[in-house]
Parts: C-alpha cells; structure tokens; sequence
C-alpha cells in the first residue's frame, strides 16, 4: 500500500490559501496550527475561523465523505450546532478533505457542561433517536451489532486486576456487575437508532455558561445501540450528568445503567492497555475519564428492570 504523503504546515497554508482565495481571510497566507487533541485525523486550525481536516487513509476518506452528507441530515434534528463544510475535496491521490466553519466554545474536556448544557445532550440523544435509519443506511452509515457486557466485563476484571497491581484501581468496584446483572443489561431488541459513537470530551463544544453548542466529527456513527451514546456521555461530562440527560431523553433505567456499565469496563481497559504501553492516549486523560466513568449515581443496582426502552 502507497505511503500516504505527511502534510506540512506549507501543505496546508497552500492548500487552504487556494480555498480561501478571494476572501480576506486568504492574504499571503492564513495562519495555520495543528490541532493538538485527537489523532485520528490530521486536523488543523485554519485562522480563527476555520478547521481543516484532511483524511490520511482511503477507509478515512470514504468516512469524510459520508460525514458530509449524514451532517445535513442531523442538522435539523439533533438541537446542537453541527460543522459546515465551505469546501472539500481531495488534498491527495483519493485522500479527502474538509475545510470547515469553527464552531465557537471551548473543548468539553477544557469547560465543565452546566444543568441547562445537559438538557442540551438531551436533545442531542432524542434528535439521534429522531433521524430516519433509511436515510442514514441510504448514506452509507453501517450497522453495528450490540457488544456483550459478559463479554466485556470479563476483559475489564482481568484489567481491573493489572490495575491494582499498579494501585490505580479497586477491582472489588466490578464486583457489583454480577453475570446474571451483565445479562439483565444485554441491548434489547428495539429498532437501531443513529448513533455519533465519538460523543467524548473534545468533540463537545461548550459554551462558558456550560451550554452544549456543538458536536464535532460524525465520521464513526453507526446505526445501533444507544447505550454506546450513553456511555461516551459518561466518560465526556460524568456519570450522573450523562444519566440525567439520557432520562431526560426518555431512556429508561436500562439504557442508561447498560451504558453506565459499559463506560465502567471500557475506561478500566483502555487505562490497563495504556499502562501496558498500548495505545497513545495521555495518562492523565485516562485516568480523568476513569473517574468520570465511575462517579456514582442515585440508580446504581441491577434490579428486575422493567422493559423500558
């Protein structure tokens, strides 16, 4: 396979001088940054206003694309500001590009989201629920299967163990997760709904009254479990804060405790992996969203739960 070519900050200052041509952001050169947080893409401030985001693989690419058009599709729905893409196209051979609008506020990792933020994530998950999964399959959004929380807490105890011999981590905590508990919380059966699957900290945009203004980068949303939204709003703004809006969303205790649990294993493995030297993602962020994860709510047993949706 062809070495993808490594953008430079010349690359991009060319590349977004012949986008801006005309405008007055363009003069000899706009200013250019990379974009520190994340690394799934390149990503690069373009001035003050913009973001420019170039896909470094050919699967990325196909996911730029498809993101463009599945963003006009939520826009109207999910409550929250969506990018807007001034123009795209291809910066390499097949490899795509998207020069965006820069949605005003701060990273959610940098500005704690408030009561009335959250009411806004509420939004944003019943908008999820609202978009038509015909149009979303008709884009190309793929359908992903539920993950087994048996499965899932069995990978978390193992690392919950690597983690207390590191003392970062009591794996008694998992001990509330029971299999019979595990399989009450399995996905239900309903009809998939469109999911972001991304909704962390640095992809919400928070105003400084907490307000949530926008959500960033569609390129991973799949038509499935919603828990999966649920539980990224656990590591993103706390466990009790993501509860609230799923409920407000009309969730019921199922979805909210599966995604719950869901985060809780997840945030146990990622931080053993990394200690294990796998991964990129820094220590300390790991180790925030553990906590996150793990901040306790009011409903935290596994009862008989009742066939909520």
């Amino acid at each position: 396979m062809t070495q993808a070519p490594t953008p430079t900050a010349d690359t991009v200052r060319r590349l977004a001088r012949s986008l801006l041509a005309g405008s007055e952001a363009a003069g000899a050169g706009p200013d250019v940054r990379p974009v520190t947080e994340g690394g799934e893409h390149t990503t690069w401030w373009v001035g003050t206003r913009y973001v420019l985001r170039l896909a470094q693989d050919r699967e990325t690419a196909v996911r730029r694309r498809r993101e463009l058009r599945l963003r006009d599709l939520v826009r109207p729905l999910v409550g929250v500001a969506v990018p807007t893409s001034v123009a795209h196209g291809d910066w390499a051979g097949g490899l795509a590009y998207t020069l965006d609008t820069r949605l005003p506020g701060r990273s959610g990792e940098a500005q704690d989201v408030s009561a009335v933020g959250e009411a806004d994530l509420a939004g944003l998950l019943t908008g999820l629920r609202e978009v038509p999964v015909r149009q979303a399959e008709a884009l190309g959004v793929p359908r992903a299967a539920p993950r087994s929380l048996e499965e899932l807490s069995t990978a978390a105890e193992r690392a919950a163990e690597r983690l207390a011999a590191a003392d970062e981590f009591d794996p008694g905590r998992l001990a509330q997760l029971t299999r019979p508990a595990a399989g009450q919380l399995a996905a239900q059966t309903a009809a998939a709904v469109l999911v972001h699957h991304g909704l962390k900290g640095e992809h919400l945009v928070v105003s400084a009254d907490g307000r949530v203004r926008g959500v960033l980068d569609w390129t991973d949303a799949v038509l499935g479990d919603p828990a999966e939204d649920i539980a990224g709003l656990a590591v993103a703004v706390g466990a009790p804060a993501a509860v609230r809006a799923a409920t407000l969303a009309d969730y019921g205790a199922r979805p909210c405790l599966r995604g719950l649990w869901l985060s809780r294993c997840d945030t146990v493995i990622r931080l053993a992996e990394r200690l294990r030297g796998r991964g990129e993602d820094p220590l300390p962020l790991l180790r925030t969203q553990l906590g996150r994860a793990w901040e306790p709510i009011l409903l935290e047993r596994v009862t008989d739960l009742p066939g909520d949706g």
